[in-house]
């Protein structure tokens, strides 16, 4: 019996990462080195790595995704897995557990895999959520010489009674595939909202600029739609883009001659080729536009005006403190002593023109709670307080904006979802799941996505924030190893921060389709009850990873690991000899 998932080489505690995707291209026709999965003899005549290895072969461009599949499977068995071409291509992604092999009396291995379905990964490089429900696929491996009477490495083996579907194991999305984010403008059009997608490793870097324009061309991901929009009806790209050596074009035919919509088109490009360098020229219908540097686009339309470097801050004694650590900025709380008191957890931000955001869960009558709200200059004199008290408040969120509309928020309240603006009103949010309990929400800093657990289960969602409102779109659930989850951020743009168990209580990096997972920390010994995590983004070069919690009412921060002690807390009263400090707690980032 192997577990066929493990060995993967992510570790179970992991320190500080810097964020940075894409790079520079290199010169055309370039492939990296092992972007190709390996090939059906190259595992010789061993069980375990040859099926590792098919559960790799459909990774690639999708038009040779059955190709290469069906080399793995025996000539007389290859009419069980019937092709599809072109955009039909999809894979089925699915996390490995364990797998057992039985020798047969006649040669043959029989193979059963336990298997958790993540999700589709289509042509246009989107993880769709899973249609298939197998928790287990059973095949045969034979040897490719077992007609021959030689059974020697060089034949390799053959898979027999194939799956009728293409397998791909998570593993192989992680190694073989570049994760990607990609952009559309909000459906206000006053911000850029990211989309995952992912791209063959094997495309050859002259092409990714033709891939991203098809995907642009080809719209949003389903779940993000409702946040977001695409490029105009009946957009098409005209031939391929084309280019190398730093000078890239493309050609599009599309409606309309709005002049301010192609430069917003030209900023969305820019920032969906990532890191790439040079200059781009947009042609609508053959008619050429200004060429545009792509650095020089991306360092003039910053994707979060206002994102600054954190501050780290925590709840001590009822009030918000700065917390001090050696080497990070740490500020004064932007709040009047008068209205820092009774405070049980919060969340503060920046807006337009150094605005003030405050949200604050403050202690009521017998243990029951109230959501507090103040907005304006440092620091906010005066709080607005919800009418009604609630036995249980998450912390809540702001919904960025990055112009002077009026702020809003996101908040849990006795398991119901609800919206509130800065005067502390309340106002509930329906949501379409199978479960109405919310537990915990969490806003991407976009202001157009938000992170949800409800009954037990993690899913992700567009905000459209259209007529002064706030609507949710249909969530997605995420298929995670995670059980139970708590607690969940952003940590990064397209990467979710995810309190649950594995068997204990654990703390995963979970990307945004809840395809790649990396533990963070697997020994915490109890729940977690907060979490808080900044969100790493290409406006702020930080390191990514930064996250903080409270578990057993103790908080603790990352990168390093180490429990927030009182004397990270600044600007309280010394504490009476033989007294025992309290403990901070609610540790959350200001930015």
């Amino acid at each position: 019996m192997v577990l066929l998932g493990a060995g993967c080489g992510i570790p179970a505690a992991s320190d500080v990462r810097v964020d940075g995707k894409g790079g520079a291209a290199t010169e055309a026709g370039v492939i990296s080195r092992g972007s190709e999965p390996p090939t059906r003899t190259a595992s010789g005549s061993v069980n375990e790595a040859f099926v590792r290895n098919f559960l790799s072969a459909a990774a690639g461009e999708p038009d040779r995704a059955y190709e290469r599949v069906k080399a793995f499977i025996a000539p007389e068995d290859k009419i069980r897995l019937q092709d599809k071409k072109g955009s039909e291509v999809a894979l089925n992604v699915v996390r490995l557990g364990e797998a057992v092999y039985t020798l047969n009396s006649d040669s043959t291995t029989t193979v059963k895999i336990a298997v958790q379905q993540i999700g589709v990964l289509r042509a246009n490089g989107t993880l769709a959520p899973p249609v298939a429900t197998e928790t287990e696929y059973e095949f045969g491996v034979r040897s490719a010489s077992f007609n021959g009477g030689v059974n020697d490495d060089r034949a390799g083996l053959y898979v027999i009674n194939p799956p009728n579907v293409l397998l791909l194991s998570d593993t192989a999305l992680r190694e073989y595939y570049q994760d990607e984010t990609i952009y559309f403008w909000s459906s206000d059009r006053t911000r850029l909202v990211p989309d995952q997608r992912y791209r063959p490793q094997a495309v050859p870097v002259e092409r990714r600029v033709n891939e991203v324009v098809k995907w642009l061309v080809g719209g949003p991901s389903d779940w993000l739609r409702p946040g977001v929009v695409g490029l105009p009806d009946r957009t098409e790209l005209i031939n391929n883009a084309t280019g190398g050596n730093g000078r890239w074009e493309v050609n599009l035919d599309m409606s309309g001659d709005d002049q301010n919509g192609i430069e917003q088109l030209i900023t969305q490009i820019a920032w969906s080729l990532g890191d790439l360098s040079g200059q781009l020229e947009l042609k609508i219908r053959n008619n050429a536009q200004p060429v545009v540097d792509l650095n020089e686009r991306r360092g003039s339309q910053a994707l979060y005006p206002e994102a600054v470097s954190p501050q780290r801050f925590g709840v001590y004694d009822g009030a918000v403190h700065p917390l001090d650590f050696e080497g990070e900025l740490s500020g004064t709380v932007p709040l009047a002593p008068e209205v820092n008191r009774n405070v049980v957890s919060a969340s503060l931000g920046l807006a337009k023109e150094r605005r003030i955001l405050a949200a604050m869960v403050v202690t009521g009558s017998k243990n029951r709670y109230r959501l507090a709200v103040g907005t304006g200059a440092d620091p906010v004199t005066a709080l607005s307080r919800s009418g009604t008290e609630y036995s249980a408040i998450s912390r809540p969120v702001w919904l960025r904006t990055v112009d002077s509309r009026p702020a809003r928020g996101l908040v849990v309240a006795d398991g119901q979802l609800y919206r509130f603006d800065d005067m502390a009103r309340m106002y509930p949010v329906p949501l379409n799941l199978p479960s109405a309990e919310v537990t915990a929400v969490a806003a991407a800093l976009d202001g157009q996505r938000v992170a949800l657990i409800a009954g037990g289960r993690l899913y992700v969602a567009a905000v459209n924030l259209d007529g002064g409102g706030v609507s949710i779109g249909p969530p997605r659930e995420l298929v995670t190893s995670l059980t139970n989850p708590t607690a969940v951020d952003w940590g990064r743009e397209d990467q979710l921060v995810v309190a649950g168990s594995v068997g204990q209580p654990a703390i995963y990096e979970i990307s945004v389709d809840g395809a790649l997972e990396t533990p963070l920390r697997t020994d915490l010994g109890a729940k977690v009850t907060h979490l808080t995590a900044y969100p790493t983004n290409r406006s702020v070069r930080v390191p990514a990873g930064a996250y903080m919690y409270e578990a057993n009412g103790v908080a603790y921060r990352s990168s390093p690991f180490e429990r927030i002690e009182p004397g990270r807390v600044r600007d309280i009263a010394p504490v009476p000899a033989g007294v025992r400090p309290s403990n901070p707690s609610a540790p959350f980032f200001l930015y």
